[in-house]
């Protein structure tokens, strides 16, 4: 069976977030879906256009090895599914010890995991106090790992993120 590593993601993602990520995946032997609300492509804020492999609500998170939450309008915006689908498609890796990537905005969307109460983690300093409020311990560092959690705040942080990537996935 091959590892592979889902990347829940819509519309105005940020695109570098997601594309240096997945490089450092794809080179780490996985492969990577993209996983969007509806199972339509996804348009980037810097104009890239992203394949869908599958919907939230028919992706399966048993069949995916690691999740990827890149940042940018994307996380925000998934939020705001009326089920909750993708928050509780991200759940599953949380509480089953898989690994969790989450850049800049991506830690804010975990919120709606409930999750996060006593995790450590970083993101972009202006959802720092949401995820304090939802009960994460907020450090601004380039990169933290918690246990699964692995977390940084920007684009200027990837050669730590990648890195944390890249050793979780060995």
């Amino acid at each position: 069976m091959a590892k592979k590593v889902a990347v829940l993601m819509t519309d105005m993602v940020e695109d570098s977030e997601f594309t240096t990520p997945k490089d450092t995946i794809v080179e780490a032997g996985y492969e990577v879906d993209v996983i969007s609300p509806d199972g339509k492509d996804v348009k980037g804020k810097n104009g890239g256009n992203f394949e869908a492999q599958a919907s939230v609500a028919d992706a399966n998170p048993e069949d995916y090895d690691a999740l990827l939450v890149p940042g940018g309008f994307s996380p925000d915006i998934l939020r705001g599914d009326a089920e909750d689908r993708p928050a509780k498609f991200a759940s599953h890796f949380l509480e089953n010890d898989k690994p969790v990537f989450a850049i800049c905005h991506g830690p804010q969307f975990l919120i709606d995991t409930g999750l996060l109460k006593g995790r450590n983690l970083t993101s972009v300093k202006n959802v720092k106090t949401d995820l304090i409020n939802a009960g994460a311990d907020w450090e601004d560092k380039s990169v933290i790992v918690d246990k699964n959690l692995i977390t940084s705040r920007t684009p200027d942080d990837f050669d730590d993120f990648t890195q944390a990537i890249s050793e979780t996935l060995k």
